[in-house]
């Protein structure tokens, strides 16, 4: 179907209701379903929020992104095999903007430390000030009274998901109208949404604030939300309209982009991680000699992680064992989380391997789980060896300043990748 045969009104043949079922294929077909209306309808649609009921103007595929189920050139193939580049030009944009903040936060670690140490902070001031403790809980549970904050807050914790724009607006009124610290904030959606991502949420909860583009920050309005949740929310909400954008006196510093791991000839153990559930296409060499799964959700704050993003992790890692396991034909296993780097370490002497090889960990915690075991396995003669996939090595090096950067490298992105 051409675009010019394609009218605002045959969106709303899109599908309404999304499956969230951590598998591949469910995701694939998620992809194969809304393909089709990634362009003029998708541009037009994309910002209203009609509920968790009808997702027929939005994709709905970041959990399954997020987690590598699917990746961004199966989703960039669909889409331009559908549509025009120019046409799908602004869900393309979404694709590229998680690869921006991914790059971003690579190349400023700091940030993500920045962010870890001032949660504690901020959860260490809960235990002593009643009232933040007060007017936080009241946030976290919908009752502050503000009719379209408080049914976000609930609909995230039920259902492990949020429209974007519903995202921002939230943000903006947990900072700037509730005045909670934005690393509380932050946490609250990285605990609870199914596509929690370490970069994307905290650039993310930054851009809000002020912090990421310096000065401009993201004022959410009362008569904004009453248009694009077409009506469901009054008007009448106050809100804070003249917020000053947030500062800081700090500068993180800009390290170089890492080296991608080896890929050895030699038997080793295949990791897996909830940061990349693609075992297939991972590497092109012989079968290793066992595959390994761990989850490490809980790792994502020291508070309770919301149950939807718990099981869309651990049942995502489950079904990418179940695949690498039909491919390579050896055993796959999921470790306990608990003692996951002493079993590990028992598997692959089991086994006389001398390597393990897993995707790349983008920085967050589970970056630095892998750190924290490479040490361990060195002593035992076992090298720890993260493999970058090409997409990656391709896109983050651009994310150096704004977004914009990188979006003008789009076009060569998608000939590099084939897909012109």
């Amino acid at each position: 179907m051409s675009e010019e045969q394609f009218s605002f009104f045959e969106a709303e043949n899109s599908p309404r209701q999304v499956d969230f079922h951590a598998n591949r294929q469910t995701g694939l077909d998620r992809l194969a379903a809304f393909a089709p209306y990634t362009g003029k309808a998708y541009a037009t649609r994309r910002n209203f929020d009609f509920g968790s009921r009808d997702r027929s103007n939005i994709s709905a595929l970041s959990p399954w992104i997020r987690h590598r189920l699917i990746n961004e050139e199966e989703v960039l193939h669909a889409v331009l095999k559908q549509h025009s580049f120019k046409a799908s030009e602004k869900f393309i944009q979404e694709i590229f903007w998680r690869s921006y903040f991914k790059g971003w936060l690579e190349q400023r670690p700091e940030v993500w430390l920045w962010y870890r140490n001032d949660l504690q902070i901020s959860l260490a001031q809960l235990e002593k000030d009643k009232n933040l403790n007060s007017r936080y809980t009241d946030a976290i549970l919908g009752k502050t009274g503000i009719d379209a904050f408080d049914f976000w807050a609930r609909e995230l914790v039920e259902t492990g998901y949020l429209h974007n724009h519903a995202r921002m607006w939230f943000a903006s009124i947990w900072i700037f109208t509730l005045k909670l610290p934005w690393v509380l904030g932050a946490d609250f959606f990285y605990r609870h949404l199914m596509d929690g991502d370490p970069a994307s949420n905290t650039c993310s909860w930054r851009w809000v604030a002020g912090l990421h583009t310096k000065g401009k920050n993201y004022v959410a309005t009362a008569s904004n939300i009453e248009q694009f949740t077409n009506g469901r929310f009054s008007a009448e909400m106050y809100l804070n309209k003249n917020p000053v954008p947030f500062d800081e006196d700090r500068e993180a510093k800009i390290i170089p982009m890492p080296i991608n791991g080896k890929i050895s000839n030699e038997p080793y153990i295949l990791l897996l991680t909830e940061e990349d559930c693609l075992p297939e296409t991972l590497i092109q060499t012989d079968s290793p000699a066992a595959i390994a799964g761990v989850l490490l959700t809980n790792e994502r704050s020291p508070l309770e992680i919301g149950g939807k993003a718990k099981s869309f992790a651990k049942v995502a890692i489950k079904d990418a064992l179940r695949r690498g396991e039909n491919q390579f034909g050896c055993e796959a296993r999921l470790l306990e989380s608990v003692e996951w780097k002493d079993q590990l370490l028992d598997l692959a002497k089991s086994h006389n391997v001398s390597i393990i090889i897993t995707a790349y960990a983008p920085v967050g915690p589970v970056a630095e789980q892998l750190q924290s075991i490479k040490e361990p396995l060195s002593k035992n003669g076992i090298e720890l060896s993260q493999i970058i996939r090409n997409y990656d090595a391709m896109t983050w090096p651009h994310a150096t300043k704004g977004f914009f950067k990188l979006k003008k490298q789009m076009p060569d992105f998608i000939q590099a990748l084939g897909l012109a």
